[in-house]
C-alpha cells in the first residue's frame, strides 16, 4: 500500500525512516548522504523534510507491507509562477529485503498520481550513472536530458556522474 503521509504521521514514522534511510545509505544508495550515516543526522533530514510538508511545497508517500513503513519516496514541488507545472522526485528508497518486488515502481506511480492531483505535468528524477534506479526511471518511461559527469563525491573523494530524466505526464 502507497499512502501520502502528513507531517504528523511522519513524526510518528520518525524512528521507521530514520532506519531506513541509515540502511540504503549504509548500503551505497545514492541519496545525498555519505556511509555511514549517523541516526542524528538522518533524524535531522527528516526534521527539515517535515517543515516541507507543513509548507506545502513538498509531499512525502510511504509505502507500507504488513502495516510497516518499507520505502518512501518525495515529491518536490516547483514554487514559481512559471514552473508549477513541475516537480522533481526525490529520495526513492527501499527497504534492502524487499527489493526486486515492485515497490519502487509502486512509489513513482504514486507520485506521478499525486503531481497529477496538483496539476504538475511534467516530473524531473535524476539517478547515479549505471545504477538500478536508472534503469528502473527509463522502463516507467523517463527519457534522458543528459549526463553530469562527477555530479556527486563519495566519501573517499571518488567521482559519480548522474544522469537527468524527464517525464511528461497526461493530465487527464
Amino acid at each position: 500500500m502507497i499512502k501520502t503521509l502528513s507531517p504528523r504521521e511522519l513524526e510518528a514514522a520518525l524512528p521507521t525512516l530514520v532506519e531506513l534511510l541509515q540502511e540504503c545509505i549504509n548500503l551505497g544508495g545514492a541519496l545525498g548522504f555519505h556511509a555511514p550515516l549517523a541516526a542524528r543526522d538522518a533524524l535531522d533530514y527528516w526534521q527539515s523534510v517535515r517543515r516541507e510538508l507543513e509548507s506545502g511545497s513538498r509531499v512525502m508517500l510511504a509505502a507500507y507491507e504488513q502495516g510497516q513503513i518499507v520505502g518512501s519516496g518525495q515529491l518536490a514541488l516547483a514554487p514559481w509562477v512559471n514552473a508549477r507545472h513541475r516537480a522533481t522526485i526525490e529520495k526513492v528508497f527501499v527497504g534492502a529485503a524487499l527489493r526486486g518486488r515492485g515497490i519502487a515502481k509502486a512509489l513513482i506511480g504514486g507520485l506521478e498520481d499525486a503531481a497529477r492531483l496538483r496539476g504538475r505535468s511534467l516530473l524531473l528524477i535524476a539517478a547515479r550513472r549505471g545504477e538500478a534506479a536508472e534503469q528502473l526511471y527509463k522502463r516507467l518511461g523517463y527519457r534522458e536530458v543528459g549526463v553530469i559527469p562527477g555530479y556527486a563525491r563519495g566519501p573517499k573523494g571518488e567521482s559519480y556522474d548522474s544522469v537527468s530524466m524527464y517525464r511528461e505526464l497526461p493530465l487527464s
